[in-house]
């Protein structure tokens, strides 16, 4: 007698699984895995397999992962993003900053300055309205923090180049998102839509936003810290900061707050309070290989390889990529020279940059969240700077870990 399943073909029991988000998670991460070990043996960051992975995966080429499936996986995304956001904080310790905090303020100012003027005047020159232009220059600020945490890991990289990598991308990540912020609360207004309002009202409700996700990250981090002071197990302690972390991020979605910046203070405040805390962070690292693993491979799954088919958005998404690149490397540069920082770490440090994604997608997404209803012209810009950084987190996600990989070994003076 043969036993029914309620299956009347492996097709169907395919079509079935393929709904369901904990096949999808399984996929990606066996799939990710292999393909990150594959791509290792080519010297190549694992990210590139993840990554690889995620294309493969995607709704673009094998379907494996639904765009339903898709949409229900973004909730680990957010998860990766604000764990990564809170590991990044604590590279903004005191006693760190106060031996490199100078010098790296520089690079940063050089980096985010550069390179928002080198984009926004090459997406002007391309067509791109003002004040979508500015947005894009902002966006191009952004360094991807889990790129970034995944290369050192994997390098098991130490000393100054490190402390200066992680220093910038703390803070080039925090000043990119509060320029963005600013800039686009005077969007709606500058291609008229929404009320009128005036300047000075627009930068102190901007400038409000901004202290109230800072204010609530420091908060949680001296939550924290309190509740976790006289605990000794680390599962105690992991359970705690993972439950406030993801409580602030949901928080700051939905009181449409900076959910980036907010777990950046909040890891920068668990840092700061007690040296003890140290073992906060250690507690976490458990959970960094598979989130972060998943989160490369969710990305992947939103590339889409037929952008490059596209002679208009090639031409504008190279542009936006090469602009990018340039002002990143002559800006950090620049800041390491006035600073007279040694020579390794000024001529790689802004190749070490180069990565791209999570921050980046997250601040379009708020542009597209702030800009639901306009007119025609206006959310064909809209779509058009989606469609920008989508290209261009393709081709740094793509292209730049291995050259970060590259610049941090060389910089770090490391052999492998």
């Amino acid at each position: 007698m043969q036993a029914n399943t309620g299956w009347t073909s492996l097709n169907d029991l395919f079509s079935y699984l393929n709904t369901h988000p904990l096949f999808a998670v399984g996929g990606m991460l066996v799939l990710g895995y292999l393909l990150g070990r594959t791509v290792e043996r080519l010297r190549l960051p694992d990210i590139t397999g993840f990554i690889g992975a995620g294309l493969l995966m995607g709704s673009h080429v094998s379907g494996i992962v639904s765009p339903g499936v898709s949409l229900q996986l973004l909730i680990i995304a957010e998860v990766a993003l604000g764990l990564i956001c809170f590991t990044i904080g604590a590279e903004l310790y005191l006693p760190k900053l106060r031996r490199v905090g100078r010098q790296v303020g520089w690079i940063t100012a050089g980096q985010i300055g550069l390179t928002f003027a080198a984009v926004t005047a090459t997406m002007l020159l391309l067509g791109i309205p003002m004040p979508f232009a500015l947005l894009l220059g902002a966006i191009a600020g952004t360094t991807s923090p889990a790129a970034t945490v995944m290369i050192v890991q994997s390098l098991r990289a130490r000393g100054t180049y490190v402390d200066y990598l992680f220093g910038t991308v703390a803070l080039g990540d925090a000043a990119a998102i509060m320029l963005f912020s600013v800039l686009l609360a005077f969007v709606p207004a500058a291609v008229g839509i929404g009320a009128a309002m005036p300047v000075a009202g627009l930068a102190l409700s901007t400038i409000g936003t901004l202290g109230l996700s800072v204010l609530l990250g420091i908060g949680g981090g001296i939550a924290i810290h309190v509740i976790v002071r006289r605990q000794e197990s680390g599962g105690e302690v992991l359970i705690v900061t993972l439950g406030f972390v993801l409580l602030g991020t949901a928080i700051a979605t939905v009181l449409r707050l900076s959910p980036l910046l907010l777990t950046i203070a909040a890891g920068a405040t668990v840092a700061n309070i007690s040296p003890r805390n140290t073992r906060v962070f250690r507690a976490v690292e458990p959970l960094t290989p598979p989130i972060y693993a998943l989160f490369f491979v969710i990305a992947g799954t939103k590339l889409d390889p037929s952008m490059v088919a596209h002679p208009l958005l090639l031409a504008v998404g190279s542009g936006f990529v090469v602009a990018r690149w340039i002002g990143k490397y002559t800006g950090t540069l620049l800041g390491a020279r006035v600073k007279q920082v040694e020579e390794p770490i000024a001529r790689y440090l802004g190749v070490s940059l180069f990565p791209q994604a999570g921050v980046a997608l997250g601040l379009v997404l708020m542009l597209q969240l702030a800009i639901e209803t306009a007119p025609l012209e206006v959310l064909d810009s809209v779509t058009t700077s989606v469609n920008i950084v989508l290209f261009a987190v393709f081709v740094n996600e793509i292209v730049g870990p291995p050259l970060s990989r590259m610049a941090t070994v060389k910089g770090n003076r490391m052999e492998v």
